[in-house]
């Protein structure tokens, strides 16, 4: 039988958006998923559609909570994942009908921990294709040096993980821009992590996101953060 992977959605104020995103989950090559919808209080439709798929797909678990933020949607998610594998796609961006069959793929293929893919940008009026040449296998210090670099991305999602990398690692509460406090503890702990050359994950670019917000407390979020990292990984 297919090993379970587990995919975290968390979900806030993208009704506009959010059945893409479910349904490209629903359409995997890899049909093995335990789907949790994490509805982290949205004001909008987004609680009822979630309830719906859930209705419609056994595979699809929904978490109703109040609101307290991207990382602690995850962590809500984290606490009740049961899949030998662990994946997140923010509610707003979708993905390849087969990225998680290719990113398991690269997990066993290469004897791998972590399997990261390729993703596309996407924006009203562009796109852009972000691949490697070639598959990449790195050891942890290879990976970590990558991650530190800025040439491997700080995000938690386009990646496979084993899920016992997680067991005692969460997303910190209250921060913006939490995956570069998070991202390189999870390296950490995996003996290899690869890099594989195909674009699987469509990352949706649009007004009104955190990544795209280049406010003064935002900018501030991320040195902070990138602070932050080094002191502790030094």
């Amino acid at each position: 039988m297919e090993p379970l992977i587990s995919v975290i959605v968390p979900v806030y104020g993208v009704e506009a958006y959010l059945n893409q995103c479910i349904d490209s989950i629903l359409a995997q090559t890899h049909k093995n998923l335990e789907i949790i919808l994490v509805d982290d209080g949205s004001p909008d439709r987004c609680p009822t559609i979630c309830d719906e798929y859930a209705r419609k797909d056994s595979r699809v678990r929904v978490i109703h909570k109040k609101n307290g933020g991207l990382s602690d949607a995850r962590n809500a998610g984290l606490e009740i994942a049961t899949g030998e594998y662990i994946g997140f796609v923010d509610s707003d961006d979708w993905i390849m009908s087969d990225m998680f069959e290719y990113l398991l793929k690269g997990i066993l293929g290469y004897e791998a921990e972590i399997s990261y893919c390729g993703f596309v940008n996407v924006r009203k009026d562009w796109i852009d294709y972000q691949a490697m040449q070639m598959d990449v296998v790195y050891t942890t210090e290879m990976a970590l040096n990558e991650l530190f670099f800025d040439r491997l991305g700080n995000y938690a999602w386009n990646k496979l993980y084993k899920a016992e990398l997680w067991k005692f690692i969460r997303f910190p509460i209250g921060r913006n821009f939490e995956d570069i406090l998070t991202m390189y503890k999870i390296f950490e702990q995996a003996a290899r992590i690869t890099v594989l050359k195909e674009p699987k994950y469509y990352y949706h670019i649009r007004q009104g996101s955190i990544l795209h917000d280049d406010s003064f407390i935002n900018c501030w979020c991320i040195f902070t953060g990138i602070i932050e990292r080094f002191r502790e990984a030094t």
